[in-house]
């Protein structure tokens, strides 16, 4: 009985390595890569990236931030300049979408300050759409005094801290 199983051990053993060495190569269907264009002399070029000059990735930086007086939210001429810059930019990009960020500075309460910086966004949304742009595409939200721009304990770093910021939510 052991010498059958060794027998047939054998015969499989034989008949899966004959199968393994006269199977054929597999042949390689991957899809060919594109060469690297080359000049008469031989030299690789780098092939052209076509650009689409008819369109423009705007970032956050595109937006100007509006600034705020001590404990208010009405807009300040510079705020309007820098709103109307905002609104000339939502105007010749029709499909971005902006959420306004609303901030205070450190002093007060921080229910106190999401109230005002709430204030302060819907007041800079307010003054777009008055310029005509869609308000379905100005979103707007309060951090209060929960995200300085500018740490420290002085007038210059309290002034950079109230503001109104854009950030694009899509283009």
């Amino acid at each position: 009985m052991k010498g059958s199983r060794l027998n047939i051990l054998l015969i499989l053993s034989f008949l899966l390595m004959s199968f393994v060495v006269s199977k054929k190569p597999v042949e390689d269907t991957t899809i060919d890569k594109p060469t690297t264009p080359t000049t008469e002399q031989g030299e690789t070029t780098e092939p052209e990236t076509p650009v689409d000059e008819g369109i423009e990735v705007l970032t956050d930086a595109d937006f100007r931030i509006a600034y705020f007086d001590y404990d208010k939210y009405n807009l300040r001429g510079d705020a309007r300049e820098a709103l109307e810059h905002n609104a000339r930019v939502m105007r010749e990009n029709t499909s971005v979408r902006v959420l306004i960020e609303g901030h205070c500075d450190e002093r007060g309460t921080v229910e106190y300050n999401i109230a005002l910086g709430e204030k302060r966004a819907n007041s800079a949304r307010d003054y777009l759409t008055s310029l005509g742009i869609e308000g379905s595409r100005i979103e707007t939200i309060s951090y209060g005094k929960e995200r300085p721009v500018k740490l420290g304990h002085d007038e210059t770093s309290w002034q950079e801290n109230r503001r109104a910021k854009f950030t694009i939510v899509s283009q």
